[in-house]
């Protein structure tokens, strides 16, 4: 149990999650209903992988907490659907661009968050927690620029801040299970050893993120952190998967160079088919998360740096992988971001 919840101070905390249906957003709002916070979910009628999931279902997902649809990348839906006039102490913005697209991202990375940011600051908000990403760091990519230049903005807003940096969640490295379990070989980029991160999972990465309303020592802070144990390899991560299934290890090596003869040739087209921008994006979104580890970047060395990732939590990759393999992945849908 968190040392700092269940205080009558929670109780009475009015919580705008915005963000509320998404793969960690969902797993937010039961964790700040859990502790006894006024939550107030905003979402989209239809949300979710592919847009499926309807306003009752959503409900359903978000039990405990007031569900009120509306657009948050327009600020009058913001403002009538959400707001509605009303007093919030904390905004919580789990939003995410749905594919890392150009326009997607600026529109949701960006604009939606600054919109939510706004929205907070006129229902007499004094704290926006945020979750954004630990690659921001190094931002070569669309998402990551509009990230960093909302983050800016949050820490000359005059609020208190917290902005979490997760490594990689237990759903994105997730897209392998079913392929493995079939009997296919594990795809590696190179020898399987150019990155490594320190995954977290959906619930422990909520409850840090709650943790953020209730720890002085959160606020005004950049919180990267990562799940429990040493930092793994992705080699390491099929070793795992082979292990648990009880079988000798099948790696198939791809070049990371393809990119780079994919990326200039779709970064040429582009410009003359707009319609292949976001196309010659995903290629850059490609080579850099096979080619970038998704831990603290040290600023001394240039170099992501294991020990400097804050390890948080209790639920390990291994038994993620253990319940995959026997359950299936409900609920880890990749979707838009899937990249095997």
């Amino acid at each position: 149990m968190n040392n700092f919840s269940n205080t009558q101070e929670t109780l009475r905390k009015r919580v705008f999650v915005v963000g509320a249906t998404g793969y960690i957003g969902k797993f937010v709002v039961r964790e700040l209903v859990a502790r006894g916070y006024d939550v107030v979910s905003f979402a989209r009628e239809r949300s979710g992988v592919g847009m499926t999931t309807r306003a009752e279902e959503t409900r359903t997902q978000l039990k405990g907490s007031e569900v009120r649809f509306g657009d948050v990348i327009s600020m009058d839906s913001l403002m009538k659907n959400g707001i509605r006039g009303e007093h919030f102490d904390v905004v919580v913005s789990c939003l995410t661009s749905r594919n890392g697209g150009v326009k997607d991202s600026w529109n949701i990375d960006y604009q939606a968050t600054r919109n939510a940011l706004d929205a907070g600051k006129a229902a007499g908000a004094t704290h926006f927690v945020l979750l954004s990403a630990i690659c921001v760091q190094k931002p070569l990519l669309e998402f990551q620029r509009a990230k960093l230049k909302f983050e800016h903005e949050l820490k000359e807003s005059g609020l208190t801040w917290s902005i979490v940096r997760p490594t990689a969640f237990f759903k994105s490295i997730a897209g392998q299970v079913e392929a493995v379990k079939k009997g296919k070989p594990f795809v590696v980029f190179g020898n399987g050893e150019l990155t490594s991160c320190k995954p977290i999972s959906e619930a422990d990465l909520a409850r840090f993120i709650a943790d953020c309303l209730e720890n002085p020592a959160m606020q005004n802070k950049i919180l990267p952190i990562g799940g429990p144990g040493k930092a793994i390899s992705h080699r390491e991560q099929g070793e795992m998967l082979f292990e648990l299934l009880g079988r000798p290890p099948k790696f198939k090596n791809m070049p990371i160079q393809m990119f780079d003869v994919i990326i200039p040739v779709l970064s040429m087209l582009a410009k003359i088919f707009p319609k292949l921008e976001d196309k010659a994006e995903f290629a850059r979104i490609g080579k850099y998360y096979c080619s970038e580890s998704m831990l603290v970047l040290n600023p001394e060395t240039g170099k992501y740096d294991a020990d400097m990732t804050p390890s948080y939590g209790s639920d390990t990759l291994r038994d993620f992988y253990r319940r995959a393999l026997k359950e299936g992945l409900a609920g880890q849908e990749l979707g838009e971001h899937s990249m095997f």
